[in-house]
Formats: structure tokens, sequence, C-alpha cells
């Protein structure tokens, strides 16, 4: 850590400082991971040294989902449309 605050005293470039940065960040995440690897590991595999054997059988669900779906339509409407004529009367001729 000091020698980052001895780049940016002495006015290293930039990107060095950045580079820098960088490295010291994925070392400290590196190891967080690795301290915290193995208990996630048991929680999530189960700790083999517990000596709890579970049978697949035997296991039952804690939760269940219920899901239940309704579709309302609506009723068809038939309509129906009348065309309507007048008829013009025939005119008789008269001779």
């Amino acid at each position: 850590m000091d020698d980052l605050i001895d780049m940016m005293v002495s006015n290293e470039s930039p990107s060095e400082i950045s580079d820098r940065i960088k490295d010291i960040l994925m070392q400290k995440s590196s190891e967080n991971i690795d301290t915290v690897r193995p208990v996630v590991a048991s929680s999530i595999f189960g700790d083999p040294e517990d000596g709890v054997d579970v049978d697949s059988d035997e296991t039952e669900p804690t939760a269940e989902l219920e899901t239940e779906t309704e579709v309302e339509t609506e009723d068809e409407v038939e309509t129906t449309a009348e065309l309507e004529t007048e008829e013009e009367p025939e005119e008789e001729e008269t001779n």
C-alpha cells in the first residue's frame, strides 16, 4: 500500500497507478475468496464429515406451489344486419 502512495507522490503515470490499484484489489479479493470458499462449499454441497445420510426417497418437499389460471372470455355476440330496400311500385302503362 505504501508503494501506491509513493507512486502518487512521485508523479508516476496515471495508468501505472491505476494498474497498481487493480493489482491490490485483485489480491485482496482473491484472499477473501480463498477464505470464504470452504464455508460456501460446505453449505451448498453439505459437509461430508457430518455423517448424515439423507435418502432421497424419504425427503419431502418443504413447499408447494399451486397455480390456478382462470381465463374469462366474453360471450360471443352474434350480430346480424338486415338490409332494407324499398321497392318502387311498378307503374302501369296507360295507353
